[in-house]
C-alpha cells in the first residue's frame, strides 16, 4: 500500500487534525491496555461513548511470548464460564485503548471470552502519538502482516490453555483490523469473521505482501463487511472488486457478505468519535452476533 494511500486511509478516521492539546495524562500516555484513549483521538465524545460494566466478569491483561517477546492483551469473560466460545478482537491504528477494551466487555457479556492483544508494540505505542499521519509512518507502517498472524496464533493457543473454546472461534476488527480480520480469515482456525470497514486493496509492499482482495479466493471462514457508503478511504469500487473475488473463491470466500450502510461514513462504530452513527453501529453489532452465531461460534 503506498504512503499516500494509507494516509487518506487513516486521515478518514477524523473530521480534522488532532493533537495532544488537552489531553490528560492518562489519555496521553498509556498506562495500562483498556486505559484511557489514544492522544490523537482527544477530545473523546463523552456523551456517546459507552462504558460497559465488569460486574460479573474477569477483566484484565494477560501476556503471553512468542519467539522471546511478551505480547500483552486485554481479556475480558464471564467469571467462572468454562469453555467460553473465543472471539479475537482487532483494535484500529490507536492500539488497545478504552473503547476496544470496553467492546471486549460487551462481547464477554453475550457468554464470549474476547481478547484483544497489542499488535503494535514492537514497533511503537500508538497511544502516545498526537497525529495520525506520525502513528502512520513511525509504527503502523512498520508492521508485518507475518508478525501480526504469528501474534494472532499465540492468542489462540493462550486461549485455548486458558479456558477459551478455541473450536468456537471468531475474530472482528475495526478499520486496520477490519483488514486484519480479513487476512486472518484466510490464515488462521477462526470459523468467523467481522470486518468493520477494513481496506480491501493496495499495493504489495514488504510488510504488506497481501490485501484481502487477494486472499478472497482462499478464505477458510466466512466473512461478514460492514462498511460505510460515505467513507473517504475505501471507495465503493473496491467493495465491488472484493465481491468480484469472493465469488469466484473458496466456499467460505462465496459464503462471505457485505452490509453497506447509506451515508455512513468511515468509523461509524466507534462511539467515542464524532464518526459515531448510532443506527448504523447498533445495526452492525446485532448483525455480528447473529453472525457467529449461525456460523458457530456461540
Amino acid at each position: 500500500m503506498k504512503h499516500d494511500d494509507m494516509k487518506r486511509d487513516f486521515d478518514s478516521l477524523l473530521p480534522g487534525q488532532s493533537n495532544e492539546s488537552g489531553a490528560s495524562r492518562r489519555t496521553a500516555l498509556k498506562v495500562a491496555l483498556g486505559a484511557g484513549y489514544a492522544a490523537a483521538v482527544v477530545p473523546v465524545c463523552a456523551q456517546t461513548a459507552m462504558k460497559t460494566s465488569a460486574e460479573g466478569l474477569t477483566v484484565g491483561d494477560v501476556h503471553y511470548e512468542v519467539n522471546g517477546f511478551q505480547v500483552n492483551a486485554y481479556r475480558a469473560v464471564p467469571k467462572d464460564k468454562k469453555n467460553a466460545p473465543v472471539i479475537l478482537v482487532i483494535s484500529e491504528i490507536f492500539g488497545v485503548h478504552d473503547y476496544i477494551a470496553d467492546t471486549c466487555r460487551r462481547l464477554a457479556r453475550e457468554g464470549y471470552m474476547a481478547i484483544a492483544p497489542d499488535l503494535f508494540a514492537r514497533q511503537g505505542d500508538p497511544m502516545s502519538y498526537g497525529e495520525i499521519a506520525k502513528i502512520q509512518s513511525e509504527v503502523i507502517s512498520k508492521v508485518p502482516d507475518a508478525q501480526v498472524m504469528g501474534d494472532l496464533d499465540a492468542t489462540v493457543k493462550w486461549a485455548g490453555a486458558n479456558g477459551g473454546d478455541i473450536g468456537k472461534l471468531g475474530i472482528t476488527g475495526f478499520c486496520w483490523g477490519g483488514r486484519i480480520t480479513w487476512l486472518y480469515s484466510a490464515h488462521g482456525p477462526v470459523k468467523a469473521g467481522v470486518a468493520w470497514y477494513g481496506r480491501l486493496v493496495g499495493d504489495a509492499t514488504q510488510n504488506t505482501p497481501k490485501h484481502p482482495v487477494d486472499l478472497a479466493p482462499i478464505l477458510k471462514a466466512p466473512v461478514l463487511g460492514l462498511y460505510g457508503e460515505k467513507d473517504g478511504g475505501i471507495p465503493l469500487d473496491t467493495i465491488d472488486k472484493m465481491k468480484a473475488a469472493l465469488k469466484e473463491g473458496s466456499s467460505a470466500a462465496k459464503a462471505s457478505e457485505f452490509v453497506i450502510y447509506p451515508d455512513a461514513p468511515h468509523a461509524f462504530h466507534a462511539d467515542y468519535r464524532a464518526s459515531f452513527r448510532k443506527e448504523a453501529a447498533e445495526d452492525g453489532w446485532k448483525r455480528a452476533l447473529a453472525w457467529f452465531k449461525t456460523h458457530g461460534v456461540s
